[in-house]
């Protein structure tokens, strides 16, 4: 290693306050703590790395320890200023707690606390990544850091300031430095290359500050290890796509060309190019996720913003806007979640370049099925044959009909002849058969108890399967409490008798299950979802565990031939007060079993008034039986 030689971001590291990128607000505010002699015993710099935490502590303890100073702008020749610039830990120590996060570590550094400075005015502790020390550790800091020795300052700085204890926060001033923007980092990188004679374009300078992100640190490191290109030739953007293992732009939009012309062939063929110059599989997503942003935001801004939010320069921003002209907004969109999805695909998979393959396929097909007119025209017709559907009640047994007192004319069926006598063993809804009549007026059906039984029967039905959808135990648990009312393709009704349990089911998880569960049983994507207390006219749907239960035909016992009875002639009259009667009947049956469920869920309810009882029950996804 070359003695003399030091790196970029080392050279350059700022040595006053003026020299800091970015961070105004920062600036500004130990500026004038310098100025009016206000100093903290205390101070916490959080934020993403390489933004100048440390640069900044160092720069602040070189100000208050500096012959001249406290002062903006330390001499850097006095003992004081050339300790802090050399890291001579004498009266400015630097500790990295990652390695020094132990207890004891912690106690060495409070005995040395009382010792005076030397050279400056203070005993500064510069305590990098302090979120890495124990809490044992943290709690032995804690007095000292709340009332320290008069000359002694603590700077902490941390990545993540969320694991430094609160009562450590509280006892420091809080300083949170923001990510530089691209354009400051831009600035100072073109200083750096003027100054050590880089040749290099401003369109690759641009690329490596964005790939940055807004650390100054890793753009400088970056351009250090590109300057040994840019001594006989000028760096470009296509060196800087190589060194970073990116595709230009070219090839992307080469490719993009062929998913949204849905040339699957020709995408293939230029994915085996790309991925045989040595691209790994998930960075070929990675960069093409990134052009089809570069396309979404292309379609959806202003002229005059689309060089500086995409990074492109007018040519391509040029090409990209031609790209999408016959492009609507959401199939990019669906591009962009279609190769989100696949990315993480790849991360899980061993075998990326087969996924690879497959992503690409899809990418090239999604496009051509996506035109918003379409999905548009496809979404209207499976609602419209979901509503349909659902609106026709399930087929259960035939309806009673019922006679007014007024005496009607009834419809009527022939007889059907049948080799053996029928006797019905239950008292189930059927349909009344009696003699011909000729020229009789069909009788209008009135709501009966058949007919809301059918009704209940579907909406059964419905609550089932949208309980088989729903994927969370706690939701399955928490709905075996609940009374159905409705379950529509416009709106699902669900109630409860506690209010405590309308709160649990109106919470955003459960309720958003609910939603979801709904949206796949009727094929459509906003369903409305009521979760309350019940109300008077509310009538609830039977709720069934298994599959539900479809009304059959009535089963029939059969007699042999030898006990048929002969029968004297029925008559029209006999056949109307016999449907009246079973009518009657089956009235009561319903009225019955309504009281018994009411009773039951009464029980149920006090049971589940326990807060033992429902936990165990959302434990074990348990049911009482």
């Amino acid at each position: 290693m070359n003695d003399n030689y030091l790196p970029l971001y080392r050279k350059y590291r700022p040595q006053c306050l003026e020299e800091i990128v970015g961070q105004e607000h920062i600036k500004k505010t130990l500026k004038s703590a310098i100025e009016l002699n206000k100093i903290s015993h205390a101070y916490l710099f959080t934020g993403p790395r390489g933004t100048g935490k440390t640069s900044t502590a160092r720069i602040l303890a070189k100000s208050l320890n500096c012959i001249n100073g406290p002062t903006l702008t330390p001499c850097n020749e006095c003992p004081s200023c050339k300790d802090v610039t050399n890291t001579v830990p004498i009266d400015v120590i630097e500790i990295d707690a990652a390695s020094n996060r132990k207890v004891e570590d912690t106690q060495s550094i409070l005995e040395k606390i009382q010792y005076t400075p030397v050279h400056g005015r203070y005993k500064i502790y510069i305590i990098d990544e302090v979120h890495m020390l124990t809490n044992h550790a943290f709690n032995a800091l804690l007095k000292t850091l709340e009332e320290p020795p008069e000359n002694v300052i603590f700077i902490l700085a941390t990545t993540e300031v969320h694991k430094v204890l609160d009562t450590i926060k509280s006892r420091c001033q809080r300083f949170d430095f923001r990510r530089i923007t691209t354009e400051d980092i831009v600035k100072h990188l073109r200083y750096i290359s003027d100054k050590e004679g880089i040749k290099i374009n401003d369109e690759a300078l641009f690329a490596i500050a964005k790939n940055s992100a807004g650390g100054m640190r890793d753009s400088i490191a970056l351009l250090d290890q590109l300057s040994l290109l840019g001594v006989h030739t000028e760096v470009t953007l296509d060196d800087v796509n190589n060194m970073l293992g990116r595709l230009s732009f070219d090839l992307l939009k080469q490719i993009a060309d062929c998913i949204v012309a849905s040339d699957t062939q020709g995408a293939l063929e230029l994915l085996e190019k790309i991925y045989n110059s040595g691209n790994e599989p998930t960075l070929i997503l990675s960069n093409l996720c990134e052009y089809f942003k570069n396309m979404l935001v292309t379609k959806n801004s202003r002229k005059e913003l689309q060089e500086e939010l995409t990074g492109y320069n007018s040519l391509q921003v040029q090409e990209v806007a031609k790209q999408v002209e016959g492009l609507e907004t959401q199939q990019i969109v669906f591009l962009l979640e279609r190769t989100a999805h696949y990315i993480r695909e790849l991360k899980q998979t061993a075998n990326q370049y087969l996924w690879l393959e497959v992503a690409i396929i899809d990418l090239a097909n999604l496009a051509e099925n996506t035109d918003l007119i379409t999905l548009q025209n496809r979404v209207k017709a499976l609602e419209g044959g979901e509503v349909a559907r659902n609106s026709q009640p399930v087929k259960a047994a035939a309806p009673v009909r019922s006679v007014s007192e007024t005496a009607k004319p009834a419809s009527v069926q022939p007889e059907t002849a049948l080799p053996q006598t029928e006797v019905h063993a239950e008292s189930k809804p059927h349909t009344v058969q009696t003699e011909p009549v000729q020229n009789k007026p069909a009788v209008e059906h009135t709501e009966s108890a058949a007919s809301v039984m059918s009704d209940t029967s579907n909406m059964a039905e419905l609550w089932s399967g949208l309980i088989k959808n729903i994927n969370s135990p706690s939701t399955q648990a928490l709905l075996r409490l609940a009374n159905p009312v409705k379950v529509a393709p416009d709106e699902v009704v669900i109630t409860f008798k506690q209010e405590i349990f309308v709160k649990q089911a109106n919470e955003d998880a459960k309720k958003q299950v609910l939603k979801d569960a709904a949206n796949k049983l009727f094929g459509q994507t906003d369903s409305k979802i009521t979760i309350r207390l019940p109300q008077s006219g509310d009538v609830p749907i039977p709720k069934s565990e298994a599959a539900p239960v479809q009304h059959s035909a009535p089963q029939k016992t059969f007699v042999p031939k030898s006990a048929e009875v002969v029968q004297p002639q029925r008559t029209v009259a006999d056949d109307v007060y016999e449907a009246k009667q079973e009518a009657k009947a089956q009235a009561a049956e319903i009225s019955e079993i309504a009281a018994e469920k009411t009773e039951q869920d009464d029980n149920i309810d006090e049971v589940y008034s326990s807060d033992q009882t429902r936990m165990i029950m959302n434990l074990f996804d348990g049911k009482y039986i």
